[in-house]
C-alpha cells in the first residue's frame, strides 16, 4: 500500500537536498509534485488542495536548522499533515458498555465484510481476550453464513446459526440475547451487501441496528475503490450512524487513496486495515504509524508489536539456549525463522515496516517466493544434511537441486546465507544484540544481503 505515492515523494524530497533554505520557488516546485502524487494516487481533490495548502503555510520560510537538510524540513511537515487528515491517532473500538457489546458490520457487496467479522472476532479475542458471539444476518446468500460458520471455527468464536427463510432483525435480536444468556461479551452482526440507492435494503439495516442499538457500527470499504470508497462512506453515513470505518484489501492497494481520503471527507475514522487473506490479517489503523511508512520512515512499532503477538516466544527461547550452549545453527533452525519471519507478514510485510527500504529498488530484496524456494531446498535436504550443513558436497547439492526443482547456484546461495547467520548467532550469544545489530548492517531479514 502506498507504493507509488511513497517513490513519488521520495523522489521530490531527494531533489530538495543541498539547497540553506525552503523558499517559495523550491516549495512550488515541490508541492506540484506532491500534488501530483497524492491525485494519481486517487485521493479526493478537496483533500489534496486542503493538504497542499496545510504544508504551503507550515513550509514557507521555515529556516533549516543545522542539522537538518531542508528535505528533512519538509518531511517533518508532511508528515505532520499526513497525520491530520487521516485522524492524528489511532481511534479504538469503545468496548466500555455493559456485554454484550454489539459491533454491526455494514458495506456494499463484496467488500469483505464476512471475513472481516472473522478477522475482528479473531483480534478481539487473541488481544483484548473477549468472547466472541457472530451472526450472519445475510439471508440473501446462502453461502455467506455457510463461509462465517467455518471461519468463526476457525478463529474460536461463538457462531449462532441463521437461515434464509427468516427475518434479519428476528436473527439479530434472537443472537444478542443468546449471547446474553451465555454470558458473550461482543456479539458481531454480519450484514448482507447493499447498495446506498437500495431504499429497501437501506431500510433493513436501519431497523436491524434499531433493535441491536449497536455500540460500533463500522463500514466495511474495499480499499482499490479509492476516492469512491470514501464518497460511498459519506452516503452510508447519512443514513446509517457510523462510528467508524474497516479498509480492507489494502495489500493489494499500491495507492492508498481511500484511507488519505476517508477521515476527510466522512469525519469517521478508519479504525481498522485488512492487510491479507488470513484471519490473522488485521491491523489497528494508526495514522502516525501510516504516515510514516509512506514517507520511508518505516513502522517500527507496528513491527514490534506484531512480533510480540506472531513469534513463537517458546521456539525463541529454544534457540536461544540451544546457540548459548554451544550448539550449532543448523538447517532446521534457519527453517524454523523463514517460518517465523512468513508469519509475520513475510518479506514484503517486514520491508514496508523497515525504515529506509522504501528507498531500494524494487528487484533488490527477495519476495516471499524465493523464501518459499529456500523453504523446499532445505526440505530436500536428509536429516543429516539438515542437522550438519557441513557434509554437503558438490554431488549432495546437485540432488537437493533436482529434488527442489531448483539450480545449484541457489543451493549455494542458501548455504552461504545459512552460514552468515550462523555467524550472527554466534555474535548475539557472545555479545549480545549490539553485536548482532551491528553483523546485520547491509543486510536484510535472515542475513539476505540486498
Amino acid at each position: 500500500m502506498f507504493d507509488n505515492l511513497s517513490d513519488r515523494l521520495s523522489r521530490t524530497i531527494r531533489d530538495l537536498r543541498g539547497q540553506g533554505r525552503l523558499s517559495e520557488d523550491n516549495i512550488r516546485d515541490a508541492l506540484r509534485d506532491v500534488r501530483m502524487a497524492l491525485l494519481e494516487a486517487d485521493v479526493a481533490l478537496p483533500v489534496v488542495k486542503d493538504f497542499i495548502e496545510r504544508v504551503r503555510t507550515q513550509a514557507m520560510g521555515r529556516d533549516v536548522l543545522k542539522s537538518l537538510t531542508p528535505g528533512q524540513v519538509l518531511v517533518k511537515v508532511v508528515h505532520e499533515q499526513l497525520m491530520h487528515i487521516m485522524g492524528d491517532a489511532n481511534d479504538a473500538l469503545n468496548l466500555n458498555v455493559r456485554p454484550p457489546a454489539v459491533i454491526l458490520m455494514a458495506g456494499l457487496q463484496g467488500s469483505g465484510k464476512t471475513t472481516s467479522s472473522a478477522k475482528l472476532a479473531r483480534l478481539l479475542r487473541e488481544r483484548e481476550k473477549k468472547s466472541v458471539l457472530v451472526v450472519s444476518c445475510d439471508v440473501y446468500r446462502p453461502a455467506a453464513i455457510d463461509q462465517l460458520q467455518t471461519l468463526a471455527a476457525e478463529v474460536g468464536a461463538v457462531f449462532f446459526p441463521s437461515r434464509t427463510d427468516q427475518d434479519p432483525v428476528q436473527i439479530a435480536t434472537d443472537a444478542l440475547a443468546q449471547a446474553r444468556r451465555q454470558l458473550i461479551d461482543v456479539v458481531i452482526v454480519d450484514t448482507a451487501g447493499r447498495l446506498h440507492i437500495d431504499t429497501a435494503m437501506m431500510d433493513e439495516i436501519k431497523r436491524i441496528h434499531a433493535a441491536v442499538a449497536p455500540v460500533e457500527t463500522l463500514f466495511v470499504v474495499d480499499s482499490m475503490t479509492g476516492q469512491d470508497a470514501a464518497n460511498t462512506a459519506r452516503t452510508f453515513n447519512e443514513a446509517l450512524p457510523l462510528t467508524g470505518v474497516v479498509l480492507t484489501k489494502t495489500d493489494g492497494d499500491a495507492r492508498g487513496g481511500a484511507a488519505l481520503s476517508i477521515r476527510a471527507l466522512t469525519g469517521k475514522p478508519i479504525k481498522f486495515l485488512g492487510v491479507g487473506e488470513k484471519t490473522a490479517a488485521l491491523e489497528a489503523f494508526h495514522p502516525d504509524r501510516v504516515a510514516s511508512r509512506i514517507l520511508g520512515m518505516g513502522d517500527v512499532l507496528s513491527l514490534v508489536e506484531e512480533a510480540e503477538q506472531k513469534v513463537d516466544k517458546e521456539a525463541v527461547a529454544r534457540l536461544a539456549k540451544k546457540i548459548s550452549g554451544g550448539k550449532g545453527f543448523d538447517m532446521n533452525d534457519f527453517r524454523d525463522q523463514l517460518d517465523q519471519m512468513l508469519s509475520m507478514g513475510g518479506l514484503s510485510g517486514l520491508m514496508d515496516k523497515l525504515p529506509g527500504m522504501g528507498q531500494l529498488p524494487k528487484n533488490a530484496v527477495a519476495d516471499d517466493s524465493q523464501v518459499h524456494r529456500m523453504k523446499a531446498i532445505i526440505n530436500s535436504m536428509t536429516r543429516q544434511e539438515r542437522s550438519h550443513p557441513g557434509v554437503i558436497n558438490g554431488s549432495r547439492r546437485r540432488r537437493i537441486a533436482a529434488g527442489s526443482g531448483t539450480q545449484v547456484q541457489e543451493v549455494n546461495r542458501l548455504l552461504k546465507q545459512h552460514m552468515q547467520m550462523q555467524k550472527m548467532m554466534k555474535k548475539m550469544s557472545k555479545g549480545g544484540m549490539g553485536k548482532l545489530l551491528r553483523g546485520l548492517k547491509g543486510k536484510g531479514p535472515m542475513g539476505m544481503p540486498f
